[in-house]
């Protein structure tokens, strides 16, 4: 089998390095990849939003199955158009895909079938923004979500008026997300534990993946702006065996089945970011595609043949085989360039990514370039070190080590990932 992976992340570089693993597969295609794809697949130099292309490529290459990583051609219709064509395909349709590509739809489709989640009221003006704002009925703090997609960056928390003020200007006036600022949620901040829950759905049913914790804000103890993800762990440590069934129960099923009757068949990857509360799980967003950093450490406890599971899915036949996973601690550091989450450089020289093999660790390349011999920076997030080890803080010691040897001109990182292994 051939297989063709959409996307250029660290993501993708951990779902092609996972789907080369499988005896099924005789070659791995990334489009278009980055540099450190390369090492286990192909890279194709087309765009990962030019689904024509793409699409003229699968044909022409006879490739047996594509997986998408990004949200952007899934939102596109990357699914539909692979499907017309007859090609086996790994993710959501455009309609099942609203659940992500519209906060307003995926609260609203939320209320409709009382899937637990915070309060909220919806905004299509700042000057309507400003009045719910006024009313009082959420307090301090206060969520301000884009609508649309922002690379996971559309959500601000705002503590006082000022600050809710500028968020509101930020997302609507000056436009900082784009379109997707046309409307904004407002939202309850909800208190607990965040927790990442995926599955992999088949349009009626869904089979859990180990769970993971992600570190959104961009600096040390949680503080900072959000950004696409700073790190995360496998498993988390706050779920139980009855939260886990709790979640699978009042949110997983429910939202699957739920879709199913609204016509948007969920096949794919499915991820609820969720906040643990004092009342119980609540839904803080649905993602339609596998996470990232999450993949990272999933793919490294992962024992059953993946490409099995993503066929399964496809074949709407999820619960076919068993999906069996190690049980070491696993974990992801990201490297960001100087600047991230906000503007930065491009083109900065790695170096030290040979050390770090020698000591074990994984490296999943995100925005990196290959070229004239050396690794170079061309994204925010450059680098996820990650290891598994028999205990969470072995593995965050051997990842530590690892980064250590790894630089590039305003390389920055969290130093407190899986910190929280036991906190209450």
């Amino acid at each position: 089998m051939k297989a063709l992976v959409v996307g250029s992340g660290g993501r993708e570089h951990a779902l092609a390095w996972k789907i080369a693993k499988s005896p099924k597969i005789s070659k791995v295609f990334c489009a278009p990849g980055n540099g450190g794809t390369r090492l286990v697949a192909e890279n194709v130099p087309i765009s990962e939003t030019d689904i024509p292309a793409l699409a003229d490529f699968a044909v022409k290459e006879e490739i047996d199955l594509t997986v998408v990583g990004p949200e952007i051609p899934l939102s596109l219709g990357i699914v539909d158009e692979f499907e017309k064509r007859g090609l086996r395909i790994f993710g959501p349709s455009k309609k099942a895909v609203e659940l992500e590509a519209s906060k307003v739809f995926a609260k609203q489709f939320m209320d409709r079938h009382r899937i637990p989640t915070g309060k909220f009221r919806i905004a299509d003006s700042p000057e309507s923004a400003r009045a719910v704002l006024a009313g009082g009925e959420f307090g301090f703090p206060v969520v301000l979500k884009a609508d649309g997609l922002a690379a996971g960056k559309g959500v601000l928390v705002c503590r006082n008026e000022e600050e809710a003020e500028a968020g509101v200007k930020e997302i609507m006036v000056e436009k900082r997300f784009g379109g997707a600022g046309g409307r904004i949620l407002i939202e309850e901040f909800l208190r607990g534990r965040e927790v990442s829950f995926i599955v992999i759905a088949d349009g009626a049913k869904a089979i859990p993946l180990v769970t993971t914790m992600d570190h959104k804000t961009v600096f040390d103890g949680g503080k900072g702006p959000n950004t696409g993800g700073m790190g995360s762990i496998s498993p988390s440590p706050f779920l139980d065996r009855k939260m886990y069934a709790r979640i699978m129960s009042t949110i997983i099923l429910p939202t699957v089945t739920r879709m199913l009757e609204e016509g948007r068949k969920y096949k794919g990857a499915l991820y609820a970011g969720l906040m643990l509360t004092a009342d119980g799980p609540k839904v803080l967003e649905y993602n339609c595609r596998f996470g990232d950093p999450e993949t990272q450490p999933q793919m490294l406890r992962l024992e059953s043949d993946f490409v099995d599971l993503l066929m399964a899915s496809i074949a709407e036949d999820i619960l076919a085989d068993e999906v069996t996973w190690n049980r070491r601690a696993a974990g992801c550091v990201v490297l960001a360039s100087g600047g991230y989450p906000g503007s930065y450089e491009k083109g900065k020289t790695i170096q030290g990514l040979e050390d770090a093999d020698r000591l074990g660790a994984v490296v999943f390349h995100a925005g990196t370039k290959f070229e004239k011999g050396r690794y170079r920076t061309e994204g925010g997030r450059v680098l996820g070190v990650c290891a598994a080890e028999p205990r969470l803080s072995e593995t965050m010691n051997r990842i530590y080590r690892a980064v250590e040897k790894i630089s590039f001109e305003g390389m920055h990182y969290r130093r407190d990932i899986g910190a929280f292994e036991s906190a209450p």
